[in-house]
């Protein structure tokens, strides 16, 4: 059953290897979505039903907002992450 698995999901996984270690290494982090899935969370805690869809997206951006700024472990080789995909792929723009 998991070599199956693995077989089927073979051709969404190794497209992330053509990437230099680096790269791959923050693609792989996942603190900071842990701490946006966190927030998320304590969101729908204290408010569980929204009337809308522009006003939950109406919470959300202020949550994602101030979720962004207890980030402040810099990336390291930043050039690299940030140009490496713009080079593979030419319709992903840089940041």
């Amino acid at each position: 059953m998991r070599k199956k698995r693995r077989r089927d999901n073979r051709d969404a996984v190794l497209p992330i290897f053509k990437f230099f270690v680096t790269v791959r290494k923050v693609i792989y982090t996942t603190n900071g979505i842990e701490s946006l899935n966190s927030t998320y969370r304590k969101l729908n805690r204290q408010r569980r039903v929204f009337p809308s869809d522009a006003a939950l997206l109406k919470a959300l951006y202020p949550a994602a907002f101030e979720a962004t700024k207890k980030w402040t472990i810099p990336i390291r080789n930043r050039a690299q992450v940030y140009g490496e995909p713009g080079i593979m792929y030419e319709g992903c723009p840089p940041e």
